[in-house]
């Protein structure tokens, strides 16, 4: 047995995950995710195989040749939450794992219709970071264990979706359903899987930007962040190929308690970013500056965070120096 993060199971003497795909089915009504994960390996897998979760109930595990595995759930640890231990036979390519969230899962929020800016109907949004994907999934749920995926999300109809991975279509549906598919191929820390489901519009601010927002808002915020491919092209000149195809950014409904989140193809954002002036749009820069310094190259463990954020206040420095002088950097 080799743990080598203190903050997860994750056992590098164990099969590693390569991808996930992932069904996941939104219960508004009450308040919880169902979902199968299939986890797949870079070769046929055997053995001892541990899953971080924290509030998941688990309902079966099994083979890809359809083999049931053998599984157990271990005590409550208050920060850990608890080990999915699993027994694979030898040969196993996947293992899938069916399972429900905790209404009070802590890297999952649900918003009442109140809690919106629309006030008609609920909002769904993730926040893994540091180490609460365990809570939306069964994974390896260490920073060093990066994983590609595949989504095929069911949600109600007259709400979208959207995730940290690029759209890839509609998928069959039930009536009053609709269901979205996402890609993600490159590898990312599970830290870095988002989610959310709302009332949503989409507007274009260049050919690999978009800015998504309640329809009451995303006017305002297509005005307010309508400079951000000149971040992009910027940061490039200093930093290298934006590496992600697309940066959108997702501005939450008021009760979203964080200034921004670095997802993947898209950033999380704070509604109080809209100011009408244009004067708090370097938090972007900053979320945007992840996309090289923490995103493509990131922390093993949880333990040395402190370098995600340090390097990437440097790096957000440099691009506002780049864009508006050395006094505004200094800011």
């Amino acid at each position: 047995m080799a743990r080598v993060d203190p903050h997860s199971f994750f056992d590098d003497a164990q099969p590693r995950t390569k991808s996930w795909q992932l069904r996941l089915w939104a219960d508004f009504d009450r308040k919880v995710i169902r979902g199968e994960a299939t986890l797949l390996f870079a070769e046929g897998a055997k053995g001892p195989f541990d899953l971080d979760t924290k509030g998941l109930s688990v309902e079966r595990a099994v083979t890809d040749g359809g083999k049931p595995v053998a599984f157990e759930l271990g005590p409550e640890e208050p920060i850990l939450g608890r080990r999915l231990s699993l027994d694979l036979p030898a040969g196993t390519k996947s293992v899938t794992v069916s399972y429900e969230t905790s209404p009070a899962a802590v890297g999952l929020q649900w918003l009442s219709p109140e809690q919106t800016e629309g006030k008609k109907l609920p909002f769904l949004f993730s926040q893994c970071q540091a180490i609460h994907a365990r809570s939306a999934l069964p994974c390896q749920d260490s920073a060093v264990a990066r994983v590609a995926y595949e989504a095929e999300v069911n949600v109600p109809e007259g709400l979208t979706a959207v995730m940290s991975a690029g759209p890839d279509g509609d998928a069959p549906a039930e009536a009053g359903r609709r269901a979205f598919r996402f890609k993600m191929p490159q590898p990312i820390p599970s830290y870095l899987f988002a989610l959310a489901v709302g009332e949503l519009e989409g507007r274009d601010l260049s050919h690999r930007c978009r800015v998504w927002a309640e329809p009451a808002t995303v006017n305002a915020a297509a005005w307010e962040f309508a400079g951000t491919e000149s971040l992009i092209a910027r940061a490039e000149e200093l930093f290298g190929p934006y590496d992600w195809d697309r940066y959108d950014m997702l501005v939450l409904p008021p009760s979203f308690p964080y200034g921004g989140m670095e997802n993947p193809r898209m950033t999380f954002l704070t509604p109080t970013l809209l100011a009408g002036d244009r004067s708090l749009v370097d938090v972007v820069a900053h979320e945007l500056a992840h996309s090289w310094t923490g995103n493509l190259v990131s922390n093993a463990t949880a333990e040395h965070f402190w370098l995600n954020e340090g390097f990437t206040v440097w790096a957000e420095r440099r691009i506002l120096k780049a864009l508006r002088g050395e006094e505004a950097a200094s800011l």
